[in-house]
This record gives C-alpha cells, structure tokens and sequence, in this order.
C-alpha cells in the first residue's frame, strides 16, 4: 500500500482556466502538480498496476463549504501525472472523506491494488429473455 500526505488540492472550480476557445490548467493547479510530481520523485515511487483501491482523507485548510467531489480531480491528476499509477483509469474503487479543517490543509491518500476475488465472474447470474 502507498500512503502519501499532500497539501490540499485546489477545487476543480479553480482548476482549470479558459482562455479563448482552449481550456488550461490553472496556476494553481500546475503548482499542486509539480508539488505532488516532486513529492512521488522524492520517495522513488513507481506507478502502481491493475485495479486500483483509494482513500482519500480531506483535510480542508478552513471552514468554508467544499463539495469533496470537487478536489478529485486535481488531486487524481497530480498522483497520475507522478507517476503514482499509470492512468486513473486503473480506480476502480473511490473512497473519499472529508474531515474537520487542519491549519494549511491537508490530504491523506492510501492506494492499494484490488487483489482478484475468487470466482468474481461466477458470482454474475445471466437470464435470457423469452
């Protein structure tokens, strides 16, 4: 299991910038990136493969009112774009809790690789319609 501590990630609602017709990441958000990149390089963290499980505990840095689904996504980009697995493809189970504010904020991300479950296809039932 990989359990990392990060800075808090900015909403996707400052995410991402338009500018003109094209759509870029914001300031802000290429900052948390390279945070993160150097982070996972620091620790020497190579990419996980197959189905992915992770928790995400936010620990947002005020009281104000966030939606937790909201700092998904730079959060997911910046491990992917690290190198913490390969494609977010690979999450196949999200689980996100958002906890009471710490000073300066603060994210807790444990990811696991999903071991197979014996006879997990048998489990399925098919009928026909008549």
């Amino acid at each position: 299991m990989l359990e990392l501590q990060l800075g808090f990630p900015p909403s996707v609602n400052h995410y991402y910038r338009h500018v003109g017709h094209r759509v870029l990441i914001s300031r802000g958000g290429r900052m948390y990136r390279q945070a993160v990149c150097a982070l996972l390089a620091s620790q020497g963290i190579r990419p996980l493969v197959g189905p992915l499980d992770v928790r995400l505990d936010l620990y947002p840095p005020d009281r104000r009112k966030r939606d937790a689904e909201n700092s998904q996504k730079a959060l997911l980009d910046a491990l992917q774009h690290g190198g913490a697995f390969i494609d977010d493809s690979q999450i196949k189970h999200l689980d996100t809790w958002m906890h009471e504010p710490l000073p300066g904020g603060r994210v807790v991300v444990r990811i696991q690789r999903l071991q197979p479950a014996a006879g997990r296809d048998s489990d399925v039932e098919t009928s026909s319609a008549v």
